[in-house]
């Protein structure tokens, strides 16, 4: 399983739910890598959804234990359903929030970083990467600027199980 996520230089990745600052070349980037995969997402975060609205052209799966029913989204209690639903899948991406990203960081081997370099007061934060042994860098798949705000897309891997 993969996740993809954009965080500041705190690691920060926004507040009061939703992205203090977004890129549009991040936004870009993250429609093309989840195009035609199963996104896993939380309760809280498909309220930042345009319209809150599932993703068009993606399997949209919401991770809550409050929820019975979203339309358009297939419901899991627990991150194990998630995981196992994720099994029938060719393609599976975590796309947050906190909590969800949490959850399921243990079961993914790739992880779509976006490195945006400002930092924004946030209220939730990603794992650090670059400071957890068990991730590495593989590479940087795109940097650029936009809006005077520079930026990396970046691809870390699992290194150990």
């Amino acid at each position: 399983m993969e996740l993809i996520v954009a965080v500041y230089d705190d690691w920060g990745i926004g507040r009061d739910g939703t992205q203090p600052i977004a890129l549009s070349a991040d936004r870009k980037f993250f429609r093309e890598t989840t195009r035609g995969a199963m996104v896993i997402v939380g309760r809280r975060t498909t309220l930042d959804f345009p319209g809150q609205k599932p993703l068009p052209g993606r399997v949209n799966v919401v991770l809550s234990r409050t929820l019975a029913e979203l339309p358009g989204f297939t419901v899991c209690r627990s991150p194990e359903e998630a995981l196992a639903l994720a099994g029938s899948t060719q393609r599976a991406m975590v796309i947050g929030g906190g909590t969800v990203y949490r959850q399921m960081l243990p079961y993914c081997d790739t992880a779509w970083v976006t490195k945006v370099h400002v930092t924004p007061a946030s209220d939730t934060f990603f794992p650090n990467l670059d400071e957890d042994p068990c991730w590495t860098l593989a590479e940087v798949v795109l940097s650029g600027e936009e809006n005077g705000i520079a930026y990396e897309m970046c691809r870390y891997r699992r290194a150990c199980e």
